[in-house]
């Protein structure tokens, strides 16, 4: 299981990887130039990332490289600048690096090779990299994509798919649809048996993609989500890119929260 995901805060690849990140409660870091410079202006503190002390940014590129046990370069057709120059680094620098190339695999195929590439060297510190969004527009989506896929290509090697599952409420339930998150916590919340309220307070918050995977479909469902519940969707993404936030987002901000809500209360129970 990757311990830390870094990145070079740019848009597009490094920011993608990022968001990934902080979605699934993974550690994140890494270097960006000085005064946290990207392309589109000055990156948000909320993601921690540390300045260095000049602007340059192969002098970021090559420190993210050393800081971390691999490189994953993603990309559409072959490298070239900055992208082509972190792998220039990784091999001078006698790091693995694994170059995905969107153009000869697609999203579940890019996910098989980042998976034996991390297994194979066995990372923890993932560096990931690519074009920024003004060079591919695309990408942003591609990367995100990738890593979530990969992740769950990790939930199911680890068997908990049924057990998971397994906590979902029995019983049906009717269209009353909540319009805020805290809505939302409180009438899933009022669903779960008391084992189920349980496991999730005591869940290391580093694994709650486990139960994303395992419930994004009764999530999406039970609030409305997949059933245009836009007032729903539009407060859940308050604050955030608008144009980056999708349903599946939308979900893990619920059950981060659910998470927390339970926590009062069920974090320090027994449930025999």
């Amino acid at each position: 299981m990757l311990k830390k995901i870094i990145s070079g805060g740019q848009t597009g690849a490094d920011l993608a990887a990022l968001d990934f990140a902080i979605k699934f409660n993974i550690p994140h870091g890494g270097w960006i130039p000085l005064g946290r410079k990207t392309e589109s202006g000055k990156l948000p503190l909320k993601y921690c990332l540390k300045e260095m002390e000049t602007r340059d940014y192969k002098s970021r590129t090559k420190q993210n490289i050393l800081d971390s046990q691999g490189t994953a370069i993603i990309s559409r057709g072959r490298l070239t600048s900055g992208s082509w120059l972190t792998q220039s680094f990784s091999k001078i620098e006698g790091k693995p690096n694994c170059h995905i190339n969107l153009i000869n695999s697609d999203i579940f195929e890019a996910s098989l090779i980042l998976q034996s590439f991390i297994l194979e060297n066995r990372i923890e510190i993932l560096n990931v990299a690519g074009p920024r969004a003004s060079h591919d527009p695309c990408i942003y989506f591609d990367v995100k994509s990738i890593l979530e896929a990969f992740l769950y290509l990790i939930f199911l090697d680890s068997s908990q798919e049924d057990r998971i599952k397994e906590l979902l409420p029995a019983n049906p339930f009717k269209e009353d649809f909540p319009e805020t998150k805290d809505q939302a916590v409180e009438l899933i919340a009022e669903e779960l048996s008391l084992k189920t309220k349980a496991h999730i307070a005591r869940l290391d918050k580093a694994r709650i993609h486990s139960l994303y995977f395992g419930w994004l479909d009764y999530l999406r469902q039970r609030v409305g989500l997949d059933s245009g519940n836009e007032i729903l969707f539009s407060r859940l993404g308050q604050g955030m890119d608008t144009q980056a936030f999708t349903i599946e987002d939308g979900v893990m901000e619920i059950l981060k929260s659910l998470q927390v809500y339970l926590q009062t209360g069920y974090g320090l129970k027994i449930v025999k």
